[in-house]
């Protein structure tokens, strides 16, 4: 009888807390240390992380880690591809390619182009190539790294690149007053309209942004007509500094850890 009692106050509780919340449902996954800077969880349930300047890699018993203390701190990661991660070192304008178990496969040096190129954004994309943002010109272009040609692709931007993100067909950024866009593979940009003002923004893809205001997280899905439609996220009420989404991953970042939620956005 005791613990039929105890069952059902639990139960009381969470129904009440998740009567309150409606939208997009999340599971809860363990939760990891503060310990670290944590980037993301891939596809495979690997864990990435950076500690002390070094790139690691972890699930379970199986350690991977680079480092390259010749290049400064470590800008940018890029894990879309787990077999073919981006690292970006800015302040030695360098990129190192690593392959699934973080070995060094390719180092690319800008400054060594015969482009004049001083890389401040970087990311993969398609077809053996990456988008790289040239700060000289300030224009948008692609880097094949089997060929080590660059070629420019998009006109001068007007803004600064506030935050941007990659995929394999496009490069998303977010300007400094707010306004978003998307460039293609051929160098067409299209205005994606302006961003919500929050406390936190993620550039998920050019139809696809999660955004945390007054502790609350939601998407934005860009819609046929180009409108963006919100939708609240169900999660459970813990305080939380930050948030990050990654290959169906939605971490958390509390003061007492990193709390990881599965979820599949529409």
């Amino acid at each position: 009888m005791k613990k039929y009692l105890l069952f059902l106050i639990a139960f009381s509780f969470f129904a009440q807390c998740y009567s309150q919340i409606k939208g997009i449902p999340t599971q809860e996954m363990p939760n990891t240390p503060k310990t670290v800077t944590f980037l993301a969880h891939d596809a495979f349930d690997y864990a990435y992380t950076i500690e002390n300047n070094v790139f690691k890699k972890s699930k379970g018993s199986e350690n991977w880690e680079y480092k390259n203390v010749t290049l400064g701190k470590i800008t940018k990661v890029d894990l879309q591809n787990p077999l073919k991660i981006v690292l970006f070192y800015e302040d030695f304008n360098t990129v190192i390619l690593l392959d699934n178990q973080l070995n060094e496969s390719q180092k690319i040096n800008f400054s060594e182009h015969p482009t004049p190129i001083n890389a401040t954004a970087v990311g993969i994309a398609g077809q053996n190539q990456l988008w790289v943002y040239n700060n000289l010109n300030q224009q948008i272009g692609l880097y094949d790294y089997l060929k080590n040609e660059y070629k420019t692709i998009s006109t001068p931007l007007a803004g600064k690149i506030k935050q941007y993100t990659t995929d394999f067909n496009s490069f998303i950024w977010m300007d400094d007053s707010g306004e978003g866009y998307a460039c293609s593979l051929f160098g067409a940009i299209e205005n994606l309209g302006k961003f919500p003002n929050a406390d936190q923004l993620q550039i998920i893809s050019s139809n696809q942004i999660l955004y945390s205001l007054d502790q609350k997280i939601t998407l934005l899905s860009r819609q046929k007509d180009k409108s963006w439609a919100s939708t609240l996220l169900q999660l459970p009420e813990k305080r939380f500094e930050k948030f990050y989404y990654q290959a169906q991953i939605l971490s958390i970042f509390t003061t007492e850890g990193i709390y990881n939620f599965k979820i599949i956005l529409p």
